[in-house]
């Protein structure tokens, strides 16, 4: 009772400053500091009531293995959509564990940039209302957000982590409780996957298989630390942050690790790219390091069954944001940005074998967890718990208003445009469409180059496109196919590939999903679209306002200012590693 009152005070305070739509109403941002504390503090000592409604032995541990710059690829989504990538893909355990669990099909980041992204997803909030947490480069976390692992942490859970949880920022990991959490006695090297296994591998399968076990071992070793340290009877909360999907990574390795063919994605390549050798390549590269997470998922898996936790584990399994290093990839609001793989497990309390096709983004997690531990959700929050999904037996669409999602972009790197500024976008995806806003259409989607921004002259030469992030367009990982879409800007056959990925792009776009996306096709223009047009703007506009996004509330230019706008150093580029056959790997960027 008293957890009720407190919830209905807390509510209705928000609710004075903010409409509340369908949208938690609220923002931490924006509310009075005055109210915003009492509100906190209510929902603070609601926390703790909710918490001691469950015992230690039926709340569940919590295992969360995040993949940087992992999207929507897992060969079980290639059973339902066969004709791209996902035919080539080999991830057995995750298409297991959705198997025994839930498979979500439209799934979506809040941000397609790894540090808003993770602001979002920890605190269960839009990334436009963590502050300096919506930013890449520049970054600093509020400790005045609420985030769930450090909730679970207060409720009575034993937290920790390995590998990538929140960050580039200040203070590094801090959603999470920062350095004192991290279990990584047995080392960092799975991050670098394909370098560390293509310089031990040998000549011989049998090398090759024990160069890999070497890194899994490692992956191993730090999960069991994490459970040595466990207190008796304390449920557990353990995040898997593998960054080896994230460039850099070695050219060839997908075939030379993995035995990916390049040829085998000859017409399977999502159309924003080139079908020519050295982007297959390029992408088989990529799908390798994704069949090494899915190796490490099986591992931590394998880690729970023998330790009889894994029916009494919630386990979700998802990624950051799209593909980096490619056209409407990473950094983009384009489903090749935005778009990517979840599945979830949770022994007898999930009804397995399901395919769910609610619309999702990961900032639902974060309630979803809480709720799952009986924790309330701070008032704050703009995330919905997903468990009504979870504990359903339906598969298909199974909640009518889960139609839509929202997602939007500020700040990546810090100088790829002049004054430090980002490129503001928002966007609205729905079934049926992609509408996008892009607030700035004067200045360049990926940032500046030669020419494009930037005094006209040449560009760097083809080894320093594919490793320096920063030689153009730094909005865009370095990459192969981000040198070789460059070089041929000129010609009439390749040129719109360079369009779609670096020049400007109008106010408004529009894309009709129900006969396969073209992204050629914007149709925001088109009067026949005018009605569709007019209902996404504004609906998407009416969620920005309700939830108190700085891009359109007041004068709409906070985050073109100071401090969101301050200069950054550029971080110390990675060293280059020779590699057989003179190929080099590729830059890992922000």
């Amino acid at each position: 009772m008293l957890c009720a009152l407190l919830q209905m005070r807390s509510h209705f305070s928000f609710r004075f400053f903010f409409r509340s739509g369908q949208n938690r109403p609220g923002s931490c941002q924006q509310a009075g500091s005055c109210l915003l504390t009492v509100c906190l503090l209510l929902s603070g000592l609601c926390l703790f009531v909710g918490a001691g409604q469950i015992s230690a032995a039926d709340r569940p541990n919590i295992l969360f293995v995040f993949a940087d710059d992992w999207g929507r690829y897992a060969s079980i989504y290639g059973e339902r959509e066969p004709g791209g990538l996902n035919d080539i893909v080999q991830t057995p355990h995750f298409d297991q564990m959705a198997r025994e669990g839930v498979l979500f099909t439209n799934a979506f980041v809040n941000a397609p940039s790894c540090t808003p992204c993770r602001s979002s997803l920890l605190s269960g909030q839009y990334f436009w209302r963590t502050g300096m947490g919506a930013i890449l480069q520049g970054a600093t976390w509020d400790a005045k957000i609420p985030s769930y692992p450090l909730m679970l942490k207060e409720a009575g859970y034993h937290i920790g982590f390995t590998y990538k949880v929140w960050g580039p920022g200040t203070p590094p990991n801090a959603p999470y409780g920062g350095k004192s959490f991290e279990y990584a006695r047995h080392g960092r090297k799975f991050n670098q996957f394909s370098q560390n296994v293509t310089r031990q591998k040998g000549t011989s399968p049998s090398e090759l298989n024990l160069a890999k076990e070497q890194l899994y071992d490692e992956v191993r070793g730090n999960f069991q630390d994490f459970l040595a340290a466990r207190p008796q009877n304390a449920p557990f909360c353990y995040w898997l942050g593998p960054t080896n999907t994230h460039r850099k990574w070695v050219a060839g390795s997908g075939q030379a690790l993995w035995g990916i063919d390049p040829d085998s994605l000859q017409g399977k390549l999502p159309p924003a790219l080139p079908d020519v050798p050295i982007v297959r390549e390029d992408v088989a590269d990529y799908l390798g390091e994704v069949q090494a997470v899915d190796a490490a998922l099986g591992v931590v898996l394998e880690e729970l069954k023998q330790t009889g936790e894994l029916d009494k584990t919630l386990i979700v399994v998802s990624g950051d944001h799209g593909i980096p290093g490619f056209p409407q990839g990473k950094c983009n609001l384009y489903d090749l940005g935005v778009g990517v793989s979840l599945a979830i497990r949770w022994g007898q309390h999930v009804p397995a074998g399901r395919v769910v096709t609610d619309f999702v983004c990961l900032p639902d997690l974060c309630p979803t967890f809480l709720e799952a531990a009986g924790l309330q959700s701070p008032p704050q929050m703009t995330g919905r718990s997903l468990l009504p999904l979870l504990k359903s037996d339906q598969s298909g669409q199974i909640d009518p208003t889960r139609d839509a999602v929202i997602v939007g972009r500020e700040r990546h790197v810090a100088d790829t445009r002049a004054g430090h500024l980002p490129y503001p976008q928002r966007a609205i995806r729905t079934q049926d469409y992609l509408y996008i806003r892009n607030f700035a259409p004067e200045r360049w989607p990926m940032g500046e180059g030669p020419g494009y921004g930037r005094p006209d002259g040449p560009f760097a030469d083809r080894e320093e496109l594919t490793e320096v992030t920063y030689a153009a367009f730094s909005d865009m990982d370095a990459s192969p196919t981000k040198a070789w879409v460059i070089e041929h800007r000129d010609d009439p056959q390749y040129a719109p590939y360079f369009a779609l990925g670096f020049e400007r792009r109008p106010e408004e776009e529009l894309y009709d999903l129900r006969q396969g996306f073209d992204p050629h096709a914007n149709l925001a223009g088109d009067s026949r679209y005018a009605a569709v047009k007019e209902q996404l703007s504004g609906r998407l506009m009416q969620v920005l306002k309700d939830t108190a996004d700085p891009r359109v509330t007041g004068d709409g230019k906070t985050f073109d200012e100071p401090p969101f706008s301050s200069p950054v150093a550029r971080p110390v580029p990675a060293a280059r590693t020779p590699l057989p056959k003179e190929k080099k790997p590729m830059e890992k960027s922000k």
